[in-house]
């Protein structure tokens, strides 16, 4: 197989797109900005999310599934909201199609609605509908719902998995008799999604709250992670959000206090999306293609046989017939990739694109000399190993390989992190990319001339952040804690 990729350092963006293309995660469809997923790319996000979905039910809540369209009306209830929205939202006029007098498909306009359809760029305001039949009195408490989805905002620049007009996501909300009771959900949600990112995706994130001008459109608060990519941008990887009582109260969602009052319940809403496979592909992978962590690769070990003879063929398969019944029976997925199509080096390529934890190769003195070699994704690394005992030794391999991954996402994160007092540094800190701690006075007129000088923006107000008096980068105001800047996708 030839080289097929653009390299990292040529054009960072360019590697990306071949990258998702090339290792058949997805590609552009017939609708603009929208993406096809293909099998490869969808058994990824499968994996995620049964990881996520599991941690979900784990922690109490359970699926439901709302309409994909909602009444305008219901968007005009929350005001920023709305106003957040606005700009991305498709709208649903009419129900119907005719053909015209010259054969044309046309709009009927008999066949338009009386109220035009939102669709979903996100389901606070019919969920919250929904919620107000369902909660009454204090036993209805809390609630906790999520939901597994597509939604649609339409951008005007997009990119395969990062920024897309329809994606796919889960989007949980939850409905909560007090305040401390809705924050403590929000901030355990942060919590699932930090230890996912970084114990199945093997990718470090910051954990902290989002400055007013970035916070989610009716959140009193938005807690995020934030990753670094390799080529220096922040990336957010999820959000979850203290609603407060901003949504009970536009759709009058009250309950019945144990004291036999009526009260506002208080709410959060939190949610990741396929974005987490632009950001998969994005921190770990190399000009060689996709490096996988083993915990969320589809294949974790291929098995390629070499060989001349069909003979030769079925003296390895029957080798190698009990070593893929124990990874099976470890819970470790394997492919034995037999196919008299392609030669073993077209394989090896191809497996190696596509970030295939471990490769092992067989052939006929492996054969007689009890060996086998093995080939990590991750550091390109090979060995010969003895054939007995095999799968033990890949099962430590694959822990090995995710712990390494994250390693040296870990330590990426760590070399382009900066603490900055001077603007002009700033600057050019910016410039070159990473994740810049300074000070900022607070005020978002300040953060705005910020990114309209840098493109930088406030990626996060660090949630373990100490205290420590300085003055604003930009400003030179007084400031008593550093947040996190950088450009962003």
């Amino acid at each position: 197989m030839a080289k097929v990729l653009t390299s990292r350092e040529e054009n960072y963006s360019q590697w990306y797109n071949d990258l998702v293309i090339k290792a058949d995660l997805a590609e552009n469809s017939a609708v603009r900005g929208s993406m096809v997923i293909k099998p490869y790319g969808y058994a990824i996000w499968e994996k995620m999310q049964a990881v996520l979905d599991q941690k979900f039910k784990d922690t109490g809540h359970q699926n439901a599934y709302f309409p994909l369209f909602i009444p305008k009306s219901f968007f005009s209830k929350e005001a920023s909201h709305v106003a957040g929205f606005a700009k991305e939202c498709a709208v649903v006029t009419h129900y119907r199609l005719k053909t015209d007098e010259n054969g044309n498909i046309v709009v009927d306009e008999d066949a338009k609605l009386e109220e035009e359809l939102i669709v979903r760029p996100t389901s606070e305001t019919i969920i919250w509908d929904t919620y107000r039949k369902w909660i009454q009195s204090y036993r209805d408490l809390p609630l906790l719902i999520n939901q597994w989805a597509n939604v649609v905002r339409w951008e005007m620049r997009t990119r395969l998995f990062l920024r897309t007009a329809e994606f796919l996501w889960q989007e949980g909300h939850t409905a909560h008799a007090t305040k401390d009771e809705a924050i403590t959900e929000a901030e355990t949600m942060l919590n699932v999604y930090s230890d996912f990112a970084e114990n199945y995706m093997a990718m470090p994130v910051l954990k902290g709250t989002k400055s007013p001008n970035e916070r989610f459109a009716g959140a009193i608060e938005t807690y995020c992670i934030e990753a670094l990519m390799q080529d220096g941008k922040a990336l957010q990887a999820g959000t979850s959000h203290f609603l407060g009582q901003n949504f009970a109260k536009a759709f009058d969602v009250k309950y019945v206090t144990k004291e036999n009052k009526q009260e506002y319940v208080w709410a959060t809403s939190w949610g990741v999306s396929t974005r987490l496979m632009g950001a998969l592909v994005m921190a770990h992978s190399d000009d060689n293609g996709l490096v996988l962590p083993p915990k969320l690769a589809p294949i974790q070990v291929v098995i390629v046989p070499i060989y001349r003879k069909p003979e030769e063929l079925a003296a390895i398969s029957e080798k190698v017939e009990g070593l893929i019944k124990d990874l099976k029976a470890n819970d470790i997925s394997v492919k034995f990739d037999d196919r008299d199509t392609h030669k073993p080096g077209f394989k090896f390529a191809e497996w190696e694109l596509k970030g295939v934890p471990v490769r092992l190769a067989i052939g006929p003195r492996d054969l007689a000399n009890g060996t086998v070699e093995v080939a990590r994704r991750d550091t390109l690394e090979k060995e010969i190993l003895q054939f007995e005992g095999i799968s033990t030794k890949i099962k430590n391999l694959l822990e090995q390989i995710q712990i390494n991954i994250y390693q040296k996402a870990y330590d990426f994160r760590e070399q382009n992190t900066f603490v900055v007092d001077d603007w002009n540094d700033f600057k050019a800190k910016v410039e070159a990319g990473g994740f810049i701690l300074a000070h900022w006075d607070g005020t978002e007129e300040t953060e705005q001339k910020i990114k309209d000088e840098t493109k930088a923006t406030i990626r996060s107000i660090p949630i373990d952040g100490k205290m420590e008096e300085g003055k604003c980068i930009f400003s030179g105001n007084p400031s008593n804690q550093r947040v996190v800047f950088a450009k962003a996708y």
